[in-house]
């Protein structure tokens, strides 16, 4: 942002260039601007008492909503999204789960190949005789590979940097959704194969 800006301000560029670099810029600034709001988000639910504000969230209802946010999204990146499953309703904080359903999709999304799929799950099941509800992002995409998975939780981790630099990536998303998962007492468990996909599911 500051080589291109003092390249116009000096005069060295101008029409087509200035045009361009202008172009850069804006692109910089709206990747530092998701950087900074993905800090600060991370810095809040590091400080947040969730007691108060919990209450009786439909799962399935909330995963509906989420993904129609981002149905533009995966036209613009040829990607088909689905939500599937019945009524769960699960004691939680709403935004905070619509925060982590989108982090999940959008990920989804922004790491798949075009004409691929996104699949969210939410369902109930029994195990061991405790009642599980369970929600499950799955895609076709590109996977991630096995000396990634134990760490792609952690903040800034990035598999592939020149990936999350062009789809905006700022390498906090998963680490919010940790957060969250953390903060609801959930489990969350990924699995995902190189060129076949990716699934990460969430049991609360």
């Amino acid at each position: 942002i500051s080589g291109y800006s003092e390249l116009i301000e000096s005069g060295m560029a101008a029409g087509d260039d200035a045009k361009r670099f202008a172009g850069e810029i804006h692109k910089s600034s709206q990747r530092l601007l998701s950087l900074i709001n993905d800090i600060i988000r991370i810095s809040e639910l590091d400080a947040i008492s969730t007691e108060e504000i919990f209450e009786t969230v439909n799962l399935y209802e909330t995963a509906r909503s989420t993904v129609q946010m981002l149905e533009i999204s995966a036209q613009k990146h040829s990607i088909i999204i689905d939500v599937t499953g019945s009524d769960v309703n699960i004691t939680a904080d709403k935004q905070m789960l619509e925060e982590l359903i989108y982090n999940l999709c959008d990920n989804a999304i922004r790491y798949n190949n075009p004409g691929g799929k996104v699949k969210v799950s939410v369902y109930t099941r029994q195990n061991n005789g405790v009642t599980e509800n369970v929600l499950e992002v799955a895609d076709n995409g590109i996977g991630i590979p096995k000396e990634h998975q134990d760490r792609i939780f952690e903040r800034f981790y990035r598999v592939d940097k020149s990936r999350s630099k062009s789809t905006g990536g700022t390498g906090l998303g998963l680490a919010i959704v940790k957060h969250i998962v953390e903060l609801h007492d959930a489990r969350i468990y990924l699995e995902s194969e190189v060129d076949k996909g990716t699934q990460i599911r969430i049991e609360f």
